[in-house]
């Protein structure tokens, strides 16, 4: 796909320091070679650096010799990150001998990495479920500053390219926060605006869906987009953003034209934030499968570093795709950093 080349592009600018746990896993050592040959990132393996190495030769990979290899269970760094764990966690009972037990698992290994700077960015998942993957980096990368709230956004290529730019689109939430607030809908549309510039390299155009559009219904669940809407202008003015617009008067100029007259974005939203998220992940999927969509995520937004988990049925493709994304998320968390 052509997004997918244009992103591992910008990963080749500047290539950050990404960590996969899962090192002995066959597609991730694939994966891994291909990072390396491509130019994409720089890769950090954890596991057994002898069982890493056979398992390269067995599968024909040239490249990993040229991989950061380290061992959970023989880490000479492992004091310190115990006490960057314990000065983190020590208020929920974290200890020097309960840290040290922890690093032992390479989900939390590469977690306190990204946290301690020795990593830009970690993407597992290929061999573990979601709660695995996310809770020691919800528990040590934490949330970005400002941000309370973590979200997940695809990126959807559509056939028909009247839509978005081109036939491309971002949605979200569709895969974390079941029923966000106000106040996390709105920081879930500036991460998702975020997201669609330092990813997708364009300007959002932000839409904030709803059954109803401009006054046209009554109801909490539309005085709560409504809200979210004003929230989001004022956490991110450089945004555009507008609602609460139903789907058609986001997405179709002249039903935009129409029940939003004077909106910058009805008819012309790229970026679409669902009010729930039932909502958004019905609508990927069903855009997905009945528009012959290609959706590219889960991309995990609002993390203070990027971390993003795999489908335990990923391919290798999947896991080179999801490496260069979370390559261009650090990249841009870096520019931040210096602002």
């Amino acid at each position: 796909m052509e997004f997918i080349e244009t992103v591992k592009g910008k990963a080749r600018e500047e290539q950050m320091r990404i960590v996969l746990p899962e090192g002995t896993e066959e597609r991730t050592l694939k994966a891994a070679d291909r990072l390396i040959s491509e130019g994409i990132a720089r890769v950090i393996l954890l596991g057994n650096p002898e069982e890493i190495h056979h398992l390269a030769s067995e599968y024909y990979l040239e490249n990993i010799g040229a991989a950061e290899i380290v061992d959970p269970l023989d880490n000479p760094k492992a004091g310190e990150y115990a006490a960057l764990m314990v000065r983190l966690r020590s208020h929920k009972g974290v200890t020097e001998p309960i840290a040290l037990e922890l690093l032992k698992d390479p989900l939390y290994l590469g977690a306190v990495m990204v946290k301690a700077g020795d990593a830009d960015g970690e993407v597992a998942g290929a061999d573990n479920a979601t709660g695995d993957v996310l809770r020691p980096a919800l528990q040590y990368v934490k949330t970005a500053p400002g941000v309370n709230v973590i979200s997940g956004s695809f990126i959807m290529n559509i056939p028909d390219t009247m839509f978005g730019d081109h036939g491309m689109m971002i949605f979200a939430d569709c895969a974390v926060h079941p029923n966000p607030s106000a106040t996390e809908l709105a920081e879930i549309a500036v991460s998702t605006g975020r997201t669609a510039r330092a990813i997708v390299g364009m300007e959002p155009r932000i839409a904030m869906l709803s059954f109803s559009t401009k006054g046209s219904a009554k109801h909490e669940m539309v005085d709560k987009v409504v809200e979210a809407t004003r929230l989001a202008r004022e956490i991110d003015p450089t945004l555009e953003i507008d609602g609460e617009l139903q789907a058609d008067a986001a997405i179709v100029p002249g039903i935009g034209a129409k029940k939003a007259p004077g909106s910058n974005i009805a008819g012309k939203a790229n970026v679409l934030v669902f009010p729930s998220l039932d909502v958004g992940n019905i609508a990927y999927k069903l855009v997905q499968r009945m528009a012959k969509a290609t959706a590219v995520g889960p991309i995990l937004q609002g993390m203070a570093a990027p971390v993003n988990d795999l489908s335990r049925g990923c391919s290798v493709e999947d896991i080179v795709s999801l490496a260069a994304i979370t390559a261009c998320q650090a990249q841009a968390a870096k520019r931040e950093r210096k602002l």
